[in-house]
């Protein structure tokens, strides 16, 4: 009774391999904090250097994706590269408590904050006793 609806994530945060068809694709797990109020969750992730045009975020069969290109253009050819830019990716898998149709995101100085509501019949209500 007492289960809390935060999403099962990927604690992982080193920089990973998708699947096998994307084997020289590289990408970072962007660390998140997610926070439950009686009315959804919100859920807040670090994405420096993502622009709205490099943004992916989708939801299907209840599995919550997020993926961020970063985009860098140098003002000439490269010479030596102390660092590399990589991009993105995370995946949740939503409880059913969440409304998958109503969730909204925002992308804030390289912060996307997204905000899952719950359905209606999963808030919380207080039931009024009569006394007879």
């Amino acid at each position: 009774m007492a289960e809390k609806t935060v999403p099962s994530t990927q604690e992982d945060r080193v920089p990973g391999r998708r699947e096998e068809t994307r084997e020289h694709e590289r990408y970072i797990t962007p660390p998140v904090d997610i926070f439950e109020t009686k009315d959804g969750l919100t859920v807040v992730a670090d994405l420096p250097g993502v622009e709205q045009k490099g943004l992916d975020v989708r939801v299907a069969d209840g599995i919550l994706t997020l993926q961020g290109r970063t985009a860098h253009v140098a003002p000439g050819t490269p010479v030596d590269r102390e660092y590399e830019l990589l991009h993105f990716y995370r995946q949740f898998e939503l409880p059913d408590e969440v409304d998958a149709e109503k969730i909204a995101a925002e992308l804030k100085h390289g912060v996307l904050t997204l905000r899952l509501p719950k359905k209606e019949k999963a808030k919380p209500r207080k039931i009024e006793v009569s006394v007879s």
